[in-house]
């Protein structure tokens, strides 16, 4: 399948995919709560140095954030959603 025909089917309204990345936070965060608080304690109370006093915990939360929020996730969130749709399309007919 090439690039264009997969963009196609994958295509979602603007504001469908703002509602999907939205998620995609959301539940990015959620799985990352633990490296989140980790970073939260290691900043209490800093000003300039949390950039380097806490760069390790910065990295180690970016890197589990990543995991839930690229765009490899969106387009397989777009293809669930764009088959949920359609099979909810077949249905009301």
């Amino acid at each position: 399948m090439s690039y264009v025909q997969q963009a196609r089917e994958n295509h979602v309204k603007k504001k469908v995919e703002e509602a999907l990345r939205s998620k995609m936070k959301v539940k990015a965060l959620k799985e990352c709560d633990e490296y989140t608080k980790k970073y939260a304690e290691c900043a209490l109370g800093r000003t300039l140095s949390v950039v380097w006093k806490c760069r390790g915990q910065a990295k180690v939360l970016n890197n589990c954030l990543h995991q839930f929020t690229n765009d490899s996730v969106l387009e397989e969130m777009k293809k669930e959603y764009n088959l949920k749709e359609a099979g909810e399309g077949t249905v009301r007919l």
